[in-house]
């Protein structure tokens, strides 16, 4: 890669903020792959570039918005502008705001969006604003508004128990809220907890005043014209004509809500690629060079589909932004998939902290063995699972001084010599 390359990446969060890094930004760090391309990152947001992961720490108050910015890349970003057309004849992209980027190579990092569910009373009919009190939470609008609107005593209700919802709920708990959390699942966490850690992650968010229901399904909103609470009998809700008032259940129990998140899942951004003709699945397609069905653009990230997978994790997206950089240069070797891990903390002043780490497969398969060290008193938990002589799989909650090495022994896929070295793995002491 040459200084007069022009290489354009369309999304400013974490993957496309460490390709820019990667891409010579990072000399004096001693990242930097020592490329001199002329790299653009166009973001979207007009906020500093943040690391959405800690968006929970800021709503629980924990965090100050600047305290999660992403170190500024060491190319031209431009805040504020969203892509809305890539022309790839001309290898220009169109911006919302009348410019064009022409590039030589294109890096599509653009996420994911918020899954919001189909419930009868979200939008008026023929679309429309969500309802005030109604939010999403995933960008740092979301997360400002979202705190803005949270008071002591206010009620919350989180729709979704995976791991956003989770946050979410914990945050808004830590903040004085009476938060309820309704799940579909079976349990808090399924895609990456078993059921004994997801009844300790229920217990510790039951201590910090969090109400869960499990098994159930959310129907619909109710709505009010009314105006909100310290506002004027004349005044409008923000959002327009209607606040949110509760929540309805399936099975006909409703739910008082000033306040309603929406911690559904997300759905790769697609839309830009699809219509620039490139092959979609659930996410962008790309091959081992995390390129697209044109050679010149490649996707990293939420918005990525490699080998039939979309991760939507922070790992994998910031190692897809280093291997698309060794790529971009010429040093990489074919990305073959990242083996990623969950790791979460869980704050609380009344209940106490709670980490927790997930990696692999957790649930075991027929002829699995499974080893489990677990402390009801200090509310710690461990298990691995082994499929003969590797480590496939592991949960730890409470405890997680063990997660490196026990992280460093599934990644590498490597056979045990002695079943011994899993009890060194799994203690501090050795086992004993």
């Amino acid at each position: 890669m040459t200084s007069d390359q022009r290489v354009v990446v369309i999304g400013g969060g974490l993957a496309g903020l460490r390709l820019a890094q990667r891409l010579g930004a990072g000399a004096d760090t001693g990242t930097s792959t020592g490329a001199d391309a002329s790299v653009t990152v166009l973001g979207e947001e007009a906020h500093v570039p943040y690391n959405r992961v800690l968006l929970s720490e800021v709503l629980a108050g924990r965090y100050a918005p600047e305290v999660i910015a992403l170190p500024a890349p060491g190319h031209a970003l431009r805040r504020g502008v969203r892509a809305v057309r890539v022309d790839r004849a001309d290898r220009t992209v169109h911006c919302d705001d009348g410019s064009t980027e022409r590039y030589d190579t294109l890096v599509l990092a653009t996420g994911s969006n918020p899954v919001l569910p189909p419930l009868r009373g979200l939008f008026e009919p023929g679309g429309g604003e969500l309802p005030d009190g109604v939010h999403a939470f995933r960008t740092m609008d979301d997360c400002l508004a979202l705190s803005a609107a949270v008071r002591p005593g206010v009620r919350a209700v989180v729709i979704g128990g995976g791991l956003l919802g989770v946050s979410a709920a914990r945050a808004l708990a830590e903040r004085g809220a009476q938060v309820v959390l309704a799940q579909q699942a079976e349990r808090l966490m399924e895609r990456q907890l078993d059921a004994d850690a997801s009844a300790l992650l229920h217990a510790h968010l039951s201590d910090l005043g969090v109400e869960i229901h499990a098994e159930c399904r959310v129907r619909g909103l109710t709505t009010s014209a009314a105006p909100l609470p310290g506002r004027s009998p004349s005044s409008r809700p923000a959002r327009g004509n209607r606040r949110v008032t509760g929540v309805e259940l399936a099975d006909g129990y409703r739910l008082d809500a000033d306040l309603v998140v929406l911690a559904c899942g997300v759905r790769p951004r697609t839309g830009l690629a699809t219509a620039a003709g490139l092959t979609v699945r659930t996410g962008i397609v790309v091959d081992d060079q995390l390129r697209t069905s044109d050679p010149r653009i490649h996707a990293i990230g939420d918005c990525a589909e490699h080998d039939g997978r979309v991760y939507g994790l922070a790992g994998p997206a910031l190692e897809q932004a280093d291997a698309i950089a060794d790529v971009l240069t010429g040093r990489g070797t074919p990305y073959a998939g990242t083996r990623a891990l969950t790791r979460l903390t869980l704050g609380g002043a009344g209940a106490g902290p709670l980490d927790l780490a997930a990696f692999g497969e957790t649930t075991p398969l027929p002829g699995d063995d499974v080893v489990r060290l677990a402390d009801a008193t200090r509310r710690t938990y461990r298990k691995v699972v082994l499929r003969g002589d590797r480590l496939v799989g592991g949960v730890l909650l409470g405890e997680l001084s063990t997660v490196g090495a026990l992280a460093r022994t599934w990644d590498g896929d490597a056979p045990l010599p002695d079943p011994a070295d899993l009890f060194h793995l799994l203690t501090d002491d050795g086992g004993h």
